[in-house]
């Protein structure tokens, strides 16, 4: 039994959750003694496959370097999924937006049933994932000859990264489908740390009242935490933060080291994407907010003095 994770790459290295995947792979491996394979599909990406050939674990990289891949367009990365799909027994993908995106298509084209967010493997045809927001764990089974899996890298410690020697094999590339085309990416840049890698995550909620305080409060507490910086659902809806801040079962999933809530309530919705933080700490005026069932550390307090007070001692 093989089984193949999809990574995900900025073209230079590695996104780190693909560290997290890996593991999820070698723990569906153990229990048939199999190996782990890693497909990087790209353009010009030596220096990823470099790099990925030291993963601890991963016993040989799949290499498929060409033009139809430049843009990593959904249609073009299944299709090159599928030329050696016949080869494992699983296939892994990321939960991300990319992952969500490719995943779907391989499992429609090999007629199986896709598992998706497993946060756990019982088995190598068994795993746990949540639903309801995570107010519930489902235990699910699968007699698919292949079994397409998306993983919540956040429920997986990651593969140390340079301590393999995997090999390294280049895949014949397959032909683009033509069903899409890549037209712009628009990238926002952040000299912070990227939010679901962050050891760190401040995020503030609608209780901040304004786009303008939501930057004044929460850049000052992160500048000093050097964190990532993390929005409510109902604060990104209000306009107080952009959407690539949201934290949330329809947004980023993040565990950090350490999680700040500013204003947040705690709605099942944002609670699905954090709970797993190693320390929570919330800061909330209300008294019976439901994030204060989650945090291990509250202050009922305002946020417009707790936060710079905070700041203060900080030093």
């Amino acid at each position: 039994m093989t089984v193949l994770v999809v990574a995900e790459h900025d073209k230079k290295s590695l996104r780190p959750s693909t560290l997290n995947a890996i593991t999820a792979a070698r723990q569906i491996s153990f229990f048939h003694d199999g190996q782990v394979h890693l497909l990087i599909a790209g353009h010009q990406i030596a220096t990823v496959a470099e790099s990925a050939s030291g993963i601890d674990g991963v016993s040989k990289v799949i290499v498929a370097d060409g033009q139809s891949l430049v843009d990593q367009l959904a249609e073009n990365v299944a299709t090159q999924v599928l030329t050696i799909a016949d080869n494992y027994s699983h296939i892994l993908f990321l939960a991300t937006a990319n992952g969500k995106n490719v995943a779907p298509r391989v499992a429609a084209k090999l007629d199986v049933a896709q598992i998706s967010e497993i946060t756990k493997v019982l088995t190598a045809d068994t795993f746990e994932r949540p639903i309801y927001a995570g107010n519930v764990i489902a235990t699910v089974q699968s007699s698919d000859s292949v079994k397409v899996i998306t993983v919540r890298a956040t429920a997986f410690d990651a593969a140390l990264a340079s301590s393999g020697s995997a090999a390294v094999e280049i895949a014949r590339v397959a032909i683009g489908t033509g069903k899409s085309i890549f037209v712009t990416r628009e990238v926002s840049k952040n000299d912070r740390p990227e939010l679901t890698a962050a050891k760190i995550v401040v995020s503030g909620g609608r209780a901040l009242g304004s786009s303008d305080k939501f930057q004044e409060v929460m850049t000052l507490l992160a500048d000093k935490l050097g964190a990532a910086i993390g929005a409510s659902r109902a604060a990104v809806d209000a306009g107080y933060a952009p959407n690539d801040l949201q934290v949330g079962q329809t947004g980023k999933i993040v565990a950090p080291q350490l999680y700040i809530a500013a204003g947040i309530s705690g709605a099942i919705q944002h609670l699905a994407g954090m709970k797993d933080s190693k320390v929570i700490v919330a800061i909330n005026k209300d008294p019976e907010a439901p994030i204060f069932g989650v945090a291990d550390y509250g202050l009922e307090a305002d946020l417009f003095s707790a936060v710079p007070e905070l700041v203060s001692a900080l030093g």
